[in-house]
């Protein structure tokens, strides 16, 4: 069952909290920035599925979604330090997050360091059902930080399928 924190609007310290957590979950995205070369020979060498994005979109989507998944851990943390979840609960709910946002930086090295699709759509397989789990476990503590994790899900639905066309296409 979940917690309803949602009882009591944040104060200005727990916006904040939250502000910082988005910043930082930004900023641990980009650090698969320096392996994305979509001018490379290989990239463009690729046949891109007809459905593939203007090269902006990637940049406005994740900040949007890495600000959102921060926002999210920051409700998971603060339902635990208010008392309103269970610390256990929100100790391993936290722990995935951490895992699953380390697959997800982990994808950007492998399909483009390595220029890998087959690899990165393997690092996506592992991912999606992070994600998942990731939000069912939120659930229990903070039914609004599982929501703001819904939009992250359908853009790695969407990345995955993605991922999948270029393999297939090359």
């Amino acid at each position: 069952m979940a917690t309803t924190a949602t009882s009591r609007l944040p104060d200005r310290r727990d916006a904040l909290l939250i502000a910082a957590a988005a910043v930082a979950v930004n900023l641990i995205g980009a650090l698969g920035v320096p392996f994305t070369a979509t001018q490379s020979a290989w990239f463009t060498s690729l046949e891109l599925p007809a459905f593939y994005p203007p090269g902006w979109a990637f940049g406005v989507v994740w900040s949007v979604l890495y600000a959102l998944c921060g926002a999210a851990a920051a409700l998971v943390y603060l339902a635990g330090r208010d008392g309103a979840a269970p610390a256990g609960r929100v100790r391993t709910a936290l722990a995935l997050f951490g895992v699953q946002l380390a697959v997800n930086v982990a994808w950007s090295p492998t399909f483009w360091g390595l220029e890998r699709a087959d690899l990165g759509l393997a690092v996506l397989a592992v991912l999606l059902p992070l994600v998942a789990a990731t939000i069912l476990l939120f659930d229990r503590v903070d039914r609004r930080a599982a929501a703001l994790l819904v939009p992250y899900l359908a853009w790695v639905c969407f990345a995955t399928a993605l991922n999948y066309a270029i393999w297939a296409l090359n």
